[in-house]
């Protein structure tokens, strides 16, 4: 028997990733997810990308320390999937736009781990839920 969810207080509106310069992450991960940058604060602290649906923000952090993920210390503390069509495609574009592959690689076939240019890891893969 399946139950209905109880109504949703509201929607994910952004996933937003620390860092020392939002800007550069912005330049970033727009190239890497096609999408536009929609809002920047005066002072540059916040900037979020998106075409109309959910947004990625980078926020400043001047004490960013980036992770240090699979090793122990600082943890992951978050990472996008994002899917794709050919993973060897994406990771050679996405390291043409500043990403670095990580050395470990849990599930190479379904999923290739990368890090931003400040360190975030984050996910290619070709696995969706359907």
């Amino acid at each position: 028997m399946t139950t209905s969810p109880a109504p949703a207080v509201g929607r994910l509106a952004s996933v937003s990733l620390d860092c020392p310069d939002p800007s550069t992450l912005a330049d970033f991960y727009g190239a890497l997810l096609g999408l536009p940058r929609a809002y920047e604060s005066p002072d540059g602290g916040v900037v979020s990308l998106s075409d109309g649906g959910m947004a990625v923000t980078m926020m400043r952090a001047a004490d960013h320390v980036p992770p240090t993920w699979p090793e122990p210390g600082q943890q992951q503390q978050l990472h996008l999937d994002i899917l794709v069509t050919d993973l060897d495609d994406a990771v050679t574009r996405s390291i043409a736009l500043g990403a670095t592959e990580a050395a470990h690689q849990p599930a190479p076939s379904a999923w290739r781990v990368l890090l931003d240019p400040v360190g975030h890891p984050f996910c290619l893969t070709t696995v969706t839920g359907d």
